[in-house]
């Protein structure tokens, strides 16, 4: 795939100065984020790009995410994050437009899914009251689509591939137990660009329980990946609760 040669460069820039965590420590979640579509998607046979909102008629929507976390003490072994997340889009309504050289026009309905599984290793470059990890994330990235109109046109496809990202945090502790952090996820190559920012605040409890609350934007720009074009935003606050052991 065309994102696959950005991670020896990813990985690399990830082992300097690495550190390790003080105990071993394993961490699981989830919550919901609240977020936005904007932006558009198109084969790259098409003249023009179909709106999500205005085209697909999609909303704002609640989607739910879970995460597992393993720190450890060994400095030379990356610490271990697996995440997931699927974002499902669906809408129906009066419309026209072409998508793979076919016009579709009257009530439109479609239903679009991104899936997301993030397999990130990481290190601790500093640990204490500031904080600054670095490291390697590859995103399992598949998009999946129907559309169908009511004089019976219809299409199905998706769109796949694995996905080498840059990966970097930067908190800080103002308070006993409290983290601030922000969040990187991104590459670049070829036109085609994914990012994934967070910023949040979390506090972990004497009891073993934690919670966090933020916002996160995430952008995906393809260039003719898979006979594809797309410029979709995705953004909004969301919250989540965790058991740290």
């Amino acid at each position: 795939m065309i994102f696959n040669k950005l991670a020896t460069c990813c990985l690399i820039a990830a082992l300097p100065g690495m550190a390790a965590a003080d105990t071993l420590s394993f961490t699981i979640g989830g919550g919901v984020w609240n977020e936005t579509p904007e932006g558009g998607i198109n084969k790259t046979i098409d003249t023009t790009s179909v709106d999500v909102k205005n085209d697909l008629f999609w909303t704002e929507e609640s989607q739910g995410y879970i995460f597992a976390t393993l720190e450890h003490p060994v400095p030379i072994i990356p610490n271990v994050r697996l995440m997931y997340i699927k974002m499902d889009h669906s809408g129906s309504g009066n419309t026209s437009f072409d998508f793979e050289g076919t016009t579709y026009s009257g009530n439109v309905a479609n239903e679009f899914s991104i899936e997301q599984t993030d397999l990130l290793l990481y290190y601790e470059v500093l640990d204490n009251v500031v904080s600054l990890d670095l490291g390697l994330n590859v995103r399992l990235l598949d998009i999946s689509y129907k559309i169908a109109d009511d004089s019976g046109t219809n299409t199905s496809g998706s769109v796949s591939g694995a996905v080498p990202m840059i990966y970097a945090l930067v908190g800080g502790s103002p308070w006993p137990d409290f983290i601030l952090s922000a969040e990187a996820n991104y590459m670049t190559l070829s036109g085609s660009t994914i990012s994934d920012f967070t910023a949040k605040i979390a506090y972990t409890t004497n009891f073993f329980v934690g919670f966090e609350a933020g916002y996160r934007t995430q952008t995906i720009e393809l260039d003719d990946v898979d006979d594809t074009n797309a410029d979709l935003d995705f953004k909004g606050p969301f919250v989540g609760a965790y058991v740290k052991f």
